[in-house]
């Protein structure tokens, strides 16, 4: 099965921060440099990764963001979505939004760790639930 996923940033950080191999978030990227998640992003999105990424708090070097960076650009589509004049509690997350609902057609799915940040919607899935899905697509 091919899944395209909009990966929401707090996926990323969570994964690179993370000590264990076996958590959610780090299989989810494993599987996207691994090419067997195809990440759909904008350009407002690979900015976003940048700029939170290279938070001074998190310590990720710029070659770890670069090659996480790359991999996206790599394995993933880039979309201009069409504004939606959604409101969500947190506005910054408005450009996720508007990327999924332009690959809605791909069965696109937006992963998330900030669930309630979102419309309820089967198509925004946690990190766990996404993987789910791929094992029981299999």
């Amino acid at each position: 099965m091919i899944c395209y996923a909009v990966i929401d940033t707090n996926v990323f950080v969570s994964a690179l921060l993370s000590s264990k191999d076996d958590t959610a978030t780090v299989q989810v990227l494993a599987k996207v440099i691994n090419g067997e998640i195809i990440p759909v992003y904008s350009n407002v999105i690979t900015k976003e990764y940048r700029k939170v990424l290279s938070r001074k708090k998190f310590g990720f070097s710029g070659e770890m963001i670069d090659y996480l960076l790359s991999a996206v650009e790599k394995y993933g589509i880039l979309v201009d979505p069409s504004p939606s004049r959604i409101i969500l509690p947190d506005m910054k997350d408005v450009p996720f939004y508007e990327v999924v609902l332009e690959k809605r057609n791909d069965n696109a799915y937006l992963v998330t760790g900030n669930i309630k940040h979102f419309p309820k919607e089967p198509y925004i899935v946690t990190p766990r639930e996404l993987l789910d899905i791929l094992n029981n697509s299999n």
